[in-house]
């Protein structure tokens, strides 16, 4: 598939934040370094999870230049570069591929409720800035934007926009792009719940956190769905989904953080406005995470 170096499970580091609330890059080379050798099949820093709008343009740089000096080519690099204004959006995407990243995602980030043809034009302007495949990223949670199956359908007419992220939580759109464009048509999972849903309507791979907490079952779920034994994809599927559930319901970066602690990692420190989960929801991940980690099944 041209264009498309994403397959599997692309794993989001958080972006780790010592005691003065400045980026830990060597923590978060750690981190990185612990997703590539649990087996993920892609490093995407700087989405949600990264907490990507928290941070500065030269925090940004900061965490793509190590995320590449970390992966080393390993694996496949998607980078979030999304910015409120093209111009912004351009820079970071062009500094992205100057760094060596694979591909970008960008997310339409508006304070004002854009038009389609503002988005395409957004997207477009990117595309012919750079070479590299771009990631189009719709979640319309964080980003107050719900692009429709038919303005995603218009994106990938554009030559760099080779890949779609859905993250709406409703299936029947990954039907939608699979029916209206092909068995060809590259879409990932970025909705933890609806991981098993996504690879049965044929999505490519699933853009998670949850590789941070527990990559055995991840991985063991797309090489279940890879070999076709959906019995067993149900099985590990609903194993983790009270993880994928919680990590979702509570914020990727608090409970991904708190995960890291309760596995015995550091996972570094917030930055304000966000703070760590309470005592009694810690107790709660603790409880959830407990029984995976004694009866992982693969």
């Amino acid at each position: 598939m041209k264009n498309v170096p994403f397959k599997g499970i692309i794993a989001y580091p958080i972006t780790p934040f010592d005691e003065n609330e400045k980026v830990d890059i060597p923590l978060f080379k750690h981190l990185v370094e612990r997703l590539i050798t649990s087996g993920s099949h892609g490093i995407a820093p700087l989405g949600s999870t990264g907490v990507m709008p928290y941070l500065s343009d030269e925090e940004k740089e900061e965490v793509t230049e190590a995320t590449l000096q970390q992966v080393k080519g390993r694996i496949p690099t998607l980078v979030g570069v999304s910015n409120l204004t093209t111009e912004k959006t351009i820079h970071h995407a062009q500094f992205a591929e100057k760094a060596g990243a694979d591909a970008v995602m960008i997310i339409p980030m508006s304070y004002w409720k854009l038009t389609d043809d503002e988005i395409v034009a957004h997207y477009d302007a990117v595309a012919r800035k750079i070479s590299i495949p771009i990631m189009a990223y719709n979640n319309p949670v964080t980003s107050g934007v719900d692009m429709s199956p038919a303005l995603l359908k218009r994106l990938l007419e554009i030559p760099n926009v080779t890949m779609i992220k859905e993250s709406t939580g409703d299936v029947q759109r990954m039907h939608y792009l699979r029916r209206e464009l092909g068995e060809e048509v590259a879409f990932y999972n970025g909705s933890n719940p609806l991981a098993l849903a996504a690879f049965s309507a044929g999505a490519r791979g699933w853009c998670t956190a949850a590789p941070n907490l527990i990559p055995e079952l991840n991985i063991g779920l797309y090489n279940a769905v890879e070999e076709g034994d959906f019995e067993k994809a149900k099985t590990i599927f609903y194993q983790q989904f009270d993880l994928l559930k919680f990590i979702v319901n509570k914020g990727l970066p608090r409970a991904v953080k708190s995960g890291l602690n309760i596995l015995g990692e550091n996972g570094g420190n917030l930055r304000s406005p966000l703070k760590p989960l309470h005592e009694k929801e810690t107790d709660e991940l603790k409880n959830i995470l407990k029984p995976l980690l004694i009866n992982t099944i693969i």
